[in-house]
């Protein structure tokens, strides 16, 4: 009787015991299935992945600059104990991605990679430019993935812009007879300082505004440039439609005369960051270290 005992206790637990490890394995297994495949670069590193409006991407390491947030994430301002106890979803190819950031080099398409030798362009440039007041070829990119219903458009941003012109700092926007490399230009009361009847010299307020519409009469790039005092910079953003996003792109009005070149460029570069749903590439990766 003793005996038939053992024997049926340690077949129940050497069942026990294969189920449980047929279950770990099964665990195991689930755990993987979850993580994405993920592509490298040549010292292993591994891409930034998401959603990106409409698109799955793959960006490639040492691209970003700073970091990508993800649609949820808390903002750098948000309550540190909001933060600690914030825990995002599982990466993958369907997380949607609210923002990141790139370095874009104007005068070929290039774009800085860390590990690569557009870094250490970046670097001489900035060290043999900027210190002789020479125009950066490097222009700084946002991009921000739209989720909502808004329409992807500046109408009401630039009409709030003339509006609040008028209001607090008392001049209107007049449309210049003559487009501009395309865009159609307002001037800051016309380009006159009320106060000395003057071209404008010191008001940080006092910017020109260039746009460009579609054939619905949306404004679909918005640019605002600096021409006061040292300051001689554009504030540049345009939508897309087939990404559903939209980009914010800073740089010397030197090279306002390529605004149309950069939206292009850009685009090509995120379309050259696409993968399908399981995270393979659909082309070449442009930045790839």
């Amino acid at each position: 009787m003793k005996s038939g005992f053992r024997k049926s206790l340690l077949i129940v637990m050497l069942l026990w015991q294969v189920l449980l490890l047929a279950s770990c394995d099964y665990f195991v297994s689930e755990q993987q299935a979850q993580v994405p495949f993920y592509n490298r670069d040549s010292r292993g590193r591994a891409d930034t992945i998401g959603k990106l409006g409409t698109h799955s991407i793959s960006i490639p390491a040492g691209v970003i600059d700073g970091w990508a947030r993800y649609m949820g994430d808390p903002g750098d301002f948000a309550d540190p104990k909001i933060k600690a106890k914030y825990q995002r979803p599982p990466e993958s190819y369907d997380l949607p991605m609210e923002s990141f950031g790139f370095q874009y080099r104007i005068t070929d398409g290039d774009i800085y990679t860390s590990f690569r030798q557009t870094e250490e362009d970046y670097r001489r440039d900035n060290e043999t430019l900027i210190p002789y007041g020479k125009p950066l070829p490097w222009a700084s990119v946002s991009v921000y993935g739209q989720y909502d219903a808004t329409p992807l458009n500046f109408n009401f941003t630039v009409q709030n812009e003339f509006k609040l012109a008028k209001d607090i700092t008392h001049f209107d926007y007049i449309q210049q007879e003559q487009p501009l490399y395309g865009l159609t230009v307002y001037r800051a009361n016309n380009g006159i300082d009320p106060k000395t009847g003057e071209p404008w010299k010191w008001d940080d307020n006092a910017k020109d505004i260039l746009l460009k519409k579609d054939q619905a009469g949306n404004i679909k790039t918005y640019i605002k440039c600096e021409f006061t005092q040292y300051k001689n910079f554009c504030s540049h953003m345009f939508y897309n439609d087939d990404w559903h996003i939209q980009v914010w792109i800073s740089y010397n009005r030197v090279y306002l005369p390529q605004w149309q070149e950069m939206e292009s460029n850009i685009i090509k570069i995120l379309d050259s960051w696409r993968v399908s749903p399981e995270g393979r590439l659909l082309g070449k990766q442009i930045g790839k270290a």
